[in-house]
């Protein structure tokens, strides 16, 4: 699976961005898929995971660092392919390159449990 990761840019603090992560593979609904940033110097970390289609009887299950909580959104469009990171009053801290990626299993956080990665996207909010 060949990952694009998409959306990125400059904005102002309280603005909003919404990134894109597009799936070269029809079958991508059968993806769990999470989004990781990684700032200057910093390691890579979590920021959220959106389950499979279907594997929930309530939707689809999400998850978030607690750092975006209430501020970030993942949704998807299987039909399309792709999944979204909907970032809004965005903070300095939020600065980093963002990733997405297939989850494999295991701990949601941990970066080693996913398998394919996009190329990342370049985030930065200026204060």
């Amino acid at each position: 699976v060949q990952l694009q990761a998409s959306g990125g840019g400059l904005v102002q603090a309280g603005g909003s961005l919404s990134l894109s992560c597009a799936a070269s593979d029809r079958s991508f609904g059968n993806y769990a898929v999470g989004w990781f940033r990684q700032a200057p110097g910093k390691e890579r970390e979590f920021v959220g995971y959106i389950g499979r289609s279907g594997e929930s009887r309530s939707g689809v299950n999400t998850s978030y660092r607690d750092s975006v909580k209430g501020r970030f959104t993942i949704s998807r469009d299987d039909a399309k392919n792709t999944v979204y990171l909907q970032m809004d009053r965005l903070k300095p801290e939020d600065s980093a390159v963002y990733y997405c990626a297939t989850f494999r299993g295991g701990i949601l956080s941990y970066s080693h449990n996913y398998r394919y990665w996009g190329q990342g996207t370049q985030v930065t909010v200026s204060s």
